[in-house]
Order: structure tokens, then sequence, then C-alpha cells
């Protein structure tokens, strides 16, 4: 077996472990469990592969971390 095919088969099965950790996440969001945690974590693994989910990926973060300043700065302002 090639290098290259070996390659072929790896990128296959992140991209399936991937759009797999998507699709669970998704639905932990109806059901108990850590859905964004999984969400995030099937597009960390597609992003290594695509750039629309290096994209999507990126601006969770931004608005993450949007959303931890502005939780952090109201509970500074109370103490």
């Amino acid at each position: 077996m090639s290098l290259e095919t070996v390659q072929q088969i790896r990128r296959f099965f992140k991209i399936l472990g991937g759009f797999t950790l998507l699709l669970v996440g998704v639905v932990m969001l109806i059901t108990p469990g850590p859905g964004w945690l999984v969400i995030i974590g099937g597009l960390a693994m597609l992003a290594a592969e695509f750039v629309w989910a290096r994209r999507l990926l990126d601006r969770l973060k931004s608005q993450g971390e949007r959303l931890r300043h502005s939780v952090t700065s109201s509970w500074t302002s109370k103490a």
C-alpha cells in the first residue's frame, strides 16, 4: 500500500469523524449532553481539511470570547 493511499484513508476517517461529531453534537443540543463542546470538537477535526469549518470555528471562538468578557465584566461590576 502506498503512502498516498494511507494518507487518503486517514483523511477520509478524519472527515467522517468530524461530521459524526457534528451530528452527535446537534442531537445533544436537544437531548442531555455537552452538545456545544462536541460540535466544537467536530469543527476542529474538519478545520484541518475545510476552510468553511475553520472560519466557523474561528467565529464560534470569537463569540465565546465576547460572551466570556461580558459575563466576567458583569460579575466584577457587582462586586
